[in-house]
């Protein structure tokens, strides 16, 4: 290679790591570009038509071991081609390396709205599934599911993925879709969604826990369904067993403690007019790893009025960070 050449490329590399954090191999920049998006029963347009016509009645309990959409799905959010162009033009507005996904098929319909990915996918038969869309380039692993959180495969798994394996920078992440219906309200309440999500919250403590233990660096990300920041906020005027904030961040051991990306963030709404109060898709780091947080760097990518108007989009809109990943956690930290 000439020395031009050379000093060109180099340039090229400075400036897209500088521009956009994640438009270079993982192997030239520490620094990447973490999401996390409901996708709102995103299937395939082909994998959608097999199933609309026998579709299950709205209050059909959800098996994980089947393959149905319920009949209100069926009929309102059959997605076209040009809802899949508008769908991807926000996956690359959002410019992520790696994006944890919910409420998404598998990787045939992730790829429509992330080319040029790669995937890891719970393996459920059930239609909503959880996993992550990595850009090409990084090092990752897949790892196993998070059965026990779905409680017998009622509910949505948990899925694993491990950044930079071997590196002295590796992260394990965790893509979750935790029960919905119980955003705010005591996790003791009779319903049986607070029910529900009370039963996930010591399984979710004890993953955490144990990367604590084993001294990793760690991501909880996803649709947790639930408003963790007031409950952060409300942590010495609520019983611990009425808080899935307060069962999961126990800092038992240290490392193990927690951060929520979105602590002193300005909610947006995903679109304007709709009623929502509080993040519920959240981005969650072990401490050792929140010092790798570039300051300023938490995003929520919103919808343009007109493409919430014209195209089927998703009721969820993508939250994101950047990280230093070669940044090491100091005494004070």
């Amino acid at each position: 290679m000439s020395k031009r050449k050379g000093w060109v490329l180099a340039l090229a590399a400075l400036f897209g790591a500088t521009a956009h954090g994640s438009s270079v191999p993982s192997s030239q920049t520490q620094v990447i570009k973490i999401a996390t998006w409901n996708l709102e029963w995103l299937l395939s347009p082909k994998a959608f038509k097999s199933l609309k016509a026998n579709c299950a009645p709205d209050d059909a309990s959800a098996r994980g071991e089947l393959r149905r959409l319920p009949c209100d799905v069926a009929s309102r959010l059959e997605r076209s081609s040009r809802d899949f162009s508008v769908l991807a033009r926000y996956a690359r507005e959002l410019d992520a390396d790696v994006v944890a996904l919910q409420e998404t098929d598998g990787a045939d319909a992730a790829r429509l709205v992330f080319p040029g990915y790669e995937f890891c996918f719970t393996d459920r038969k059930h239609v909503q599934n959880t996993g992550f869309a990595v850009r090409r380039g990084i090092a990752f692993r897949c790892g196993p599911d998070a059965r026990a959180l779905a409680l017998g495969d009622r509910l949505r798994r948990g899925k694993e993925l491990t950044l930079f394996p071997g590196e002295s920078r590796e992260i394990r992440l965790l893509s979750v879709h935790l029960k919905s219906g119980c955003s705010s309200e005591p996790l003791t309440a009779a319903d049986r969604a607070c029910h529900d999500l009370a039963r996930q919250a010591p399984i979710l403590q004890a993953w955490i826990e144990a990367q604590g233990r084993s001294g990793r660096r760690f991501i909880v990300l996803g649709d947790f369904n639930r408003d963790l920041l007031s409950e952060e906020a409300q942590r010495t005027r609520r019983d611990r067993d009425q808080s899935f904030w307060a069962q999961i961040d126990t800092a038992n051991p240290a490392q193990a403690g927690l951060r929520n990306a979105a602590s002193g963030q300005v909610f947006r709404n995903c679109v304007p007019g709709q009623g929502y109060r509080a993040y519920i898709d959240n981005i969650v780091l072990s401490r050792p790893l929140a010092a790798a947080m570039i300051p300023g760097s938490f995003a929520r990518l919103t919808y343009r009025a007109a493409d919430a108007r014209h195209a089927r989009l998703s009721d969820h809109c993508p939250v994101s960070i950047r990280l230093d990943t070669g940044r090491e956690a100091s005494p004070a930290d």
